[in-house]
């Protein structure tokens, strides 16, 4: 049977691009977005995105639109009729014809989305999940078990559109100063919090790294339901008090980062190269930090994510106490 050839961008006006979430996601996405902009530069990118997350792509000069999709409204099956319903009301919004759809999610109701606006063709990945390829035009095959910035960079290469390895980038937004952000100094974000089971540090750890790393100022950032009190008159606990934009102005500000698996992880990897990310769990050659000069710690080594083996990165291990020292003689022989 002989494939379809993938569409010519050249021949199209605008881009419905689909990737509501998450934090890291969108992050990973960016550089297809760039390559897409600056191989067209005619062509509208029309992003969609959570509400949250939006901060994200404001002033970003690739979109020439951003389209809330409410995700708190459609948890359920049973709430697909109103995913249709605000489908829908796209199909008939104003936008330049003709437009191709970029499915980056991968997800039923991604695809979905892309089918109702009414956009033809739908271009996804191989590795869609719960039926996502069923709605798509064209499938790019791509290896489920790459890093997602080298996946979605691989759906814009099969347009035509080859990104030199030496030019990737990421565009965030400035960021907003917080109120008591450090005044001086070379100070350090620690993000100790993830979502995912078996990832955050204990608060112990939490404090060794503290006490190791002072005198140098160390600012606590992210999100948590009870944040310890973490003692030490050169830190700054920060924890449930910054916004999206807050965080993005503390990173790129920092001196350097370490950062638990987590989207902010992903944030500051890409905003600078000082970022250490400790995995326990997951694996970092897959979901670790995509800038080259970011490190990893993973089973008691520090290295770039691209050095640890496929065995490596699935094991499974836990920061010990006695870990926080190597972290820190790191830190402080590297950065400082």
């Amino acid at each position: 049977m002989m494939v379809e050839p993938l569409p010519d961008l050249a021949q199209y006006k605008s881009v419905f691009l689909v990737k509501p979430s998450s934090l890291g996601d969108i992050v990973h996405t960016l550089p297809a977005a760039r390559f897409l902009k600056k191989a067209h530069p005619e062509l509208l990118i029309r992003w969609v995105c959570n509400p949250e997350w939006m901060p994200l792509l404001e002033g970003n000069p690739d979109i020439s639109e951003i389209i809330p999709f409410p995700r708190s409204q459609f948890g359920r099956i049973s709430t697909f009729p109103k995913l249709f319903g605000w489908a829908r009301s796209l199909h008939t919004s104003a936008r330049e014809k003709p437009e191709i759809a970029l499915d980056f999610q991968g997800l039923l109701r991604s695809a979905l989305i892309c089918q109702v606006r009414g956009v033809k063709p739908i271009v996804g990945l191989s590795d869609a999940r719960e039926g996502a390829t069923f709605f798509y035009k064209h499938v790019v095959d791509v290896d489920p078990k790459a890093h997602a910035v080298d996946r979605y960079l691989t759906l814009v290469s099969a347009l035509g559109i080859p990104p030199p390895a030496e030019d990737i980038s990421f565009t965030l937004p400035i960021g907003t100063a917080p109120a008591n952000a450090p005044k001086e100094g070379k100070f350090l974000v620690l993000h100790p919090y993830s979502r995912g089971d078996g990832k955050s540090l204990t608060t112990e750890a939490i404090q060794a790294l503290c006490d190791c790393l002072a005198p140098h100022p160390v600012v606590l950032a992210g999100k948590y339901a009870n944040p310890p009190q973490i003692h030490g008159n050169h830190v700054t606990s920060l924890l449930n008090q910054t916004t999206l934009e807050e965080l993005i102005w503390l990173l790129r500000h920092s001196h350097a980062c370490v950062s638990v698996d987590s989207g902010p992880m992903h944030m500051a990897a890409a905003l600078q190269p000082r970022t250490l990310a400790i995995h326990t769990w997951s694996n970092p050659r897959q979901v670790g930090p995509y800038n080259a000069n970011a490190r990893v710690w993973k089973g008691g080594r520090i290295a770039p994510r691209l050095d640890f083996s496929e065995e490596e990165g699935e094991a499974d291990q836990a920061v010990a106490i006695r870990d926080i020292r190597r972290i820190s003689d790191f830190i402080l022989g590297e950065w400082y």
